[in-house]
């Protein structure tokens, strides 16, 4: 059979001017306020204009079609090229069998089940679909975590995307996922004093996990920390979430309180990242044969 892999990721405007459209698609086409377009356009604009998650999106794609000899396709959930877009692009090119891989590595029925509906969706059934749900707590991704982080004296934060605390309720496994890694990424980098925060929540009305790190860096703070690491363990590239909410605001929040604060390097498109996914496709239960 013939394998495809559709790489998938969340999308992100190139430039201010997208934001109205892409957060429309965010909320299925509800009406968004002047007032979070206008604040979101800021914020690009204070990074530079736009994000660069397309562009390392686009990097991994090729690099992960190298390294494992098969197509890959890269599928936007809220951006172009869509989803579908790639799902007719693996069909139209002969595959028999797509492999579904969304760049997070932590599953919640909300984030990472909505990349899989739309791609079974876009599918119909046209070709066997092997989705990778996680991969959380492969051991390849824990290491190059722990080798970012080094040797350190900081006290490190990890941190993931927030998302609504009634998933809990539930019974999804994200957060449960978060501090798994955060785990092993500490016990294998030696690090003796860590804690985990979420970020980037959006204001929906209704509580999100926290603690968020800016809560976090205040509590740090009050028990004496002077450096703090932050790893953000729920990406794997940079983007808005990255260079706005840890470069940004918390870097602000850290120069307030008098805390050195530091980030890890993304991984993006580091060859030993790529491998990584290289081995996170080829370890699923159907081998897969050369092109």
């Amino acid at each position: 059979m013939k394998t495809a892999v559709v790489l998938m990721a969340y999308g992100s405007p190139s430039r201010p001017e997208d934001v109205g459209a892409y957060l429309s698609d965010i909320r299925g086409g509800r009406p968004v306020s002047p007032q979070a377009v206008e604040e979101l356009e800021g914020r690009y604009r204070r990074i530079g204009g736009g994000s660069p998650l397309n562009e390392i999106t686009e990097r991994q794609r090729a690099a992960l079609e190298q390294e494992l000899g098969i197509p890959v396709f890269v599928g936007m959930k809220h951006w172009t090229p869509r989803i579908a877009e790639a799902a007719e692009r693996a069909l139209a090119d002969g595959a028999e069998r797509v492999v579904g891989l969304v760049l997070a590595p932590h599953y919640a029925r909300m984030s990472i089940g909505g990349y899989q509906s739309q791609l079974e969706e876009a599918l119909a059934g046209r070709a066997e679909l092997t989705f990778i749900a996680s991969y959380y707590a492969y051991e390849p991704l824990i290491d190059l975590l722990a080798e970012r982080i080094g040797d350190t004296d900081a006290h490190v934060v990890f941190t993931a995307h927030s998302l609504p605390a009634r998933i809990l309720d539930e019974g999804d496994p994200y957060k449960d996922q978060l501090l798994e890694t955060s785990r092993l990424v500490a016990a294998k980098a030696h690090v003796q004093s860590w804690s985990f925060a979420f970020q980037s929540e959006s204001p929906t009305g209704e509580p999100w996990l926290g603690p968020d790190i800016l809560e976090e860096l205040e509590r740090l703070h009050a028990e004496g920390m002077r450096k703090v690491l932050v790893t953000p363990i729920g990406f794997v590239a940079d983007h808005l979430e990255i260079y706005w909410d840890i470069d940004t605001e918390a870097r602000e929040k850290a120069a307030e309180l008098g805390l050195e604060l530091e980030r890890t390097e993304s991984l993006n498109d580091d060859p030993a990242f790529i491998r990584v996914l290289a081995g996170v496709v080829k370890q699923q239960p159907s081998p897969l044969p050369t092109a």
